[in-house]
This record gives C-alpha cells, sequence and structure tokens, in this order.
C-alpha cells in the first residue's frame, strides 16, 4: 500500500482580505498570478463607520467578501501586494488586509510540490 504522508509547514501564513461583494474573484486572481498556490472564499455582512454615519451611511454595501489564502511567509509580500492591487485596498472604504502567522499548517501535497514548500 502506498502510504500518503503529511507535509507540515512551520514557516506559513493566513492572508486575510476582505473586500466588497463582486471583488473577490479578481482579488485570488491576483494572488494566484502572484504565486498563491490557494485561495478560498467566504462571505459575510460587515459594520463598522458606516454605523455611525446614519442615514448617509445607507448606501454603502454591507456585503462583503473575505479571501483567505495559506502560504509560506517567504511568499507573502509579493501576494499581499498583488491582493492590495487588485481590490484597490489604497482607496477609502475598499477594504482591508491582515497577516497571521500560523505556527503549523498541514495537508497532503504532490510530491512534486513538496519539494519546494520544504527546500
Amino acid at each position: 500500500m502506498n502510504r500518503r504522508e503529511l507535509i507540515v509547514l512551520t514557516d506559513a501564513v493566513l492572508i486575510t482580505c476582505v473586500v466588497p461583494r463582486g471583488a473577490a474573484d479578481a482579488v485570488v486572481r491576483a494572488a494566484q498570478n502572484a504565486g498563491a498556490r490557494n485561495a478560498a472564499i467566504s462571505y459575510a455582512r460587515g459594520t463598522g463607520a458606516r454605523d455611525r454615519l446614519g442615514a448617509r451611511g445607507m448606501s454603502t454595501d454591507v456585503e462583503k467578501e473575505i479571501v483567505h489564502v495559506i502560504d509560506t511567509a517567504a511568499h507573502a509580500d509579493r501576494i499581499i501586494e498583488a491582493m492590495v492591487a487588485a481590490g484597490g485596498l489604497a482607496d477609502p472604504g475598499s477594504g482591508f488586509i491582515y497577516v497571521i502567522p500560523l505556527e503549523k499548517a498541514a495537508t497532503w501535497v504532490p510530491a512534486g510540490v513538496a519539494g519546494k514548500l520544504t527546500g
């Protein structure tokens, strides 16, 4: 029987980018073009400064998309730059991005890719 082993990354980060609904696909494409190997999109309803604006804030879209990317810390800056540009995060109210270091991340990885991740 062919035994499958998990690859455990110890220099991984979770990049999370919150953008208005409809913007996540472009952010994911940019992350992949920058070398990200994976991405997940989830949906949320946002709150924040809009709640303090009264009736004026009603025109702000509260539907959000959240893009999660896990990759090595060495690739993070390049991926973040691409995601920021694609999501227009320099514009007010366009979203935000943050990075969390992961102590460990594990999954099965094909042999041809495993050496690139751990080597």
